[in-house]
């Protein structure tokens, strides 16, 4: 049988070696950690009809749009939807 780093069933199949302190709380590398709560993130991302865009911005309007966003109360996505929306429906 072979052993998947990612199977939670047969997570403990091969260990040998006692740790002391406090277990692991989650058998999975941090690493693959991040690779599934990416992958939860994509799907309900996709299930909510929502697409990724990436930009890069400098320091100076990355500053400026946080602290519209903090002063608008939501969230700098949020506020950059917006912000191509009304540039959009012009």
């Amino acid at each position: 049988m072979a052993k998947e780093s990612s199977d939670r069933t047969t997570i403990d199949l091969f260990a040998t070696e006692k740790r002391r302190g406090r277990p692991r709380s989650n058998p999975l590398s941090r690493e693959q950690q991040l690779k599934v709560n990416k992958r939860n993130q994509v799907q309900r991302d996709k299930a909510n009809g929502l697409k990724r865009i990436e930009l890069k911005v400098s320091q100076d309007l990355y500053d400026a749009l946080n602290e519209k966003a903090l002063a608008s109360n939501i969230s700098r996505s949020q506020l950059i939807e917006s912000i191509l929306l009304q540039q959009v429906n012009r």
